[in-house]
């Protein structure tokens, strides 16, 4: 069994109706039922985090991560199919769950009234464990003692959302569960957080991250579940997804252009006197090979980024949901296939 492990985990709300305030909140998203009575903000996830390892939960603001989260920590209760965090169900054994992880809600809200050094004592104390790596971790975010003497009041937004890293992870829990961690971090305190979770996983911690940020998911993660509308699209490894990405190629030449039409994963090619180009799928060695003894001058393979992978996944499912659309069918099943079988 995994760290944290899903079934069918499934969570709708009913809507007050197209003018109501939980209609106004989320029925412009397409996760409302075709009825109109149901809004479905989760629909039907399986998935399994294993231990070790930094998982992210990638998708729009609005696609049901932060639901998710909630749902495994026992804030919210799964309306079908359900979850264990830790060996623990989150509906009977959600107070043990939030005793062993360290979480970090999106937008998190802290006591204006309290220094930030009083506000980690006193988040310390609910977790009835001791803060034994919050030095280190002032440290490397940049949290003097003299800034943390200082009330809430007066931290910017970057500065809560390092609090809010350090309340979460100072007890040194064996899983931490973040949601959009690096919101209001600038460039060298998230570089300074995507060391820390490193060193998190060398620990062998697990590591569940939400995120939109897709150069973040590349950076840290090793697995990433990408969800959509509430339902999962995708559940694969970092570098699997980067493999099957199409990647542009440019080829420059001296002389007359090989025949490139027969090689593995080479689509979109167009051939002009002196410059080929091309899509590249997958491993690039079957076309380095049928270029060898060509007059070539120039090579440029693209490098793959998880937000091409992420946008060409996004783009395919809005075909389906297009189609099936079109077809007038209610059932959205279609929608969730792992890449790994595409």
């Amino acid at each position: 069994m995994g760290v944290i492990a899903t079934e069918g985990l499934t969570k709708h709300y009913h809507a007050t109706g197209p003018t109501g305030r939980l209609g106004d909140a989320l029925g412009r998203r397409r996760m409302q039922g075709r009825g109109g009575g149901t809004i479905r903000a989760l629909q039907d996830v399986t998935l399994d985090v294993r231990e070790g390892e930094v998982f992210g939960f990638l998708g729009p603001n609005g696609a049901g991560k932060s639901t998710l989260i909630r749902l495994l920590l026992g804030f919210l209760h799964p309306t079908a199919g359900g979850a264990t965090v830790l060996g623990l169900d989150i509906v009977r054994e959600s107070v043990a769950i939030r005793a062993r992880v360290g979480y970090l809600p999106g937008g998190i809200a802290l006591y204006d009234s309290l220094t930030g050094e009083r506000h980690l004592d006193y988040l310390a104390e609910l977790s009835a464990r001791e803060p034994v790596r919050r030095e280190a971790l002032c440290d490397r975010l940049e949290l003097s003692p003299r800034t943390l003497r200082r009330p809430i009041r007066d931290y910017s937004r970057g500065m809560r959302q390092k609090i809010g890293i350090v309340q979460a992870l100072q007890h040194d829990p064996e899983l931490a569960i973040l949601d959009e961690p690096s919101e209001g971090l600038d460039p060298l305190m998230q570089r300074a957080f995507y060391d820390i979770l490193d060193d998190f996983r060398r620990d062998g911690r697990t590591v569940f991250l939400s995120s939109h940020v897709l150069a973040e998911v590349e950076r840290v993660c090793d697995r990433v579940a990408i969800v959509r509308a509430g339902r999962l699209v995708a559940l694969e490894d970092v570098a699997g997804l980067l493999r099957r990405r199409k990647r542009r190629v440019e080829i420059e030449l001296d002389g007359p252009a090989p025949d490139l039409s027969a090689v593995p994963g080479i689509s979109e090619l167009v051939v002009g006197e002196r410059r080929v180009a091309c899509a590249l799928e997958g491993d690039p060695r079957p076309l380095l090979a049928a270029l060898g003894g060509a007059p070539v001058t120039d090579v440029t393979i693209e490098p793959a980024r998880l937000e091409d992978a992420f946008l060409e996944l996004y783009a395919g499912e809005e075909a389906a949901e297009a189609a099936d659309d079109a077809a007038g069918g209610d059932d959205a099943s279609g929608l969730i296939a792992p890449l790994a079988g595409r």
